[in-house]
């Protein structure tokens, strides 16, 4: 098996009304944790990283790792660059052979966008890598980067079907009330919106901010047209919380091989979750 883009899994997934979770990796258990689990419960997942990620581990041995965990458990993975900004660093990591980015214009005005994301996409296509690009911004945080609630906005029904038809993008991620990070008070999605870029735009639209998300929320929005369900908070709280617990009640533990345990069962649990309320269990 090898490292695939995400244009067949997503166009799948909006054929058969599912969506296909991607899991923000942070450290070799994370990605052991969701290749495990996925091939264990037949489902398509993605294995998304910022650049701080990528930084912290290195892109080659992100792919090395990823192939490796395809190979092993004989199934396709999708590793995917998240909420990147510039062009040559995605060049710099398709080269590396990722085959899925996301390229972050949403701070740009719309006009400005449209150009960064159009060059992107015309790069990404020559080596067949699937490109996800953001109208509209979110609130919250994001590999550090701060967007304050009066900041974020949401996505305009008419310029996202501009959007697409000028950048020749493969997935749209949309704003419509989810927040990077945890949630201060309950969240109130814009389904309204959601259904009017879906009757405007036909690529799979991408939902950020989905952990602490109700369930009921979420598949609302994947049958409103969402294919694609980021989660990375949930994944990083569940595993710091478990090994924190751990060495709290071992505080004579020093093997990282059998204190890490609780919290990759912590993270496989949260795994389990997000793949059966996306519905993608047994898809692939």
């Amino acid at each position: 098996m090898y490292i695939i883009s995400t244009n067949n899994m997503l166009q799948k997934a909006q054929q058969q009304g599912y969506a296909v979770p991607a899991f923000n990796i942070h450290n070799l258990e994370t990605m052991q944790v969701v290749a495990e689990t996925a091939a264990h419960m037949r489902s398509p997942v993605i294995l998304a990283g910022t650049p701080g990620t990528y930084l912290y581990a290195g892109a080659a041995n992100v792919v090395a790792i990823v192939k490796q965990l395809a190979t092993e458990y004989r199934i396709p993975l999708a590793v995917h660059l998240d909420h990147h900004e510039a062009l040559q660093d995605i060049q710099t990591k398709v080269h590396a052979g990722i085959r899925s980015a996301m390229i972050d214009g949403s701070h740009l005005p719309f006009a400005e966008n449209i150009a960064l994301v159009r060059q992107v996409t015309e790069f990404c296509h020559r080596y067949d890598v699937s490109v996800e690009a953001e109208l509209g911004r979110l609130g919250g945080v994001e590999d550090g980067i701060s967007v304050d609630a009066k900041d974020a906005r949401y996505t305009s029904p008419q310029q996202a079907e501009e959007f697409v038809r000028s950048t020749g993008i493969d997935s749209l991620a949309v704003a419509i009330g989810t927040a990077h990070g945890l949630y201060q008070g309950k969240p109130e999605l814009d389904f309204i919106r959601l259904g009017q870029i879906r009757d405007r735009v036909s690529v799979p639209l991408v939902l950020h901010g989905a952990s602490g998300l109700p369930d009921a929320d979420i598949q609302q929005a994947i049958r409103l047209g969402v294919c694609k369900v980021n989660v990375a908070t949930e994944l990083k709280i569940a595993f710091s919380d478990a090994l924190k617990q751990h060495l709290a009640e071992h505080p004579q533990a020093n093997d990282p091989r059998h204190y890490m345990q609780p919290a990759k069962l912590a993270m496989q649990q949260v795994v389990q979750k997000v793949i059966q309320v996306c519905g993608c269990e047994g898809r692939l």
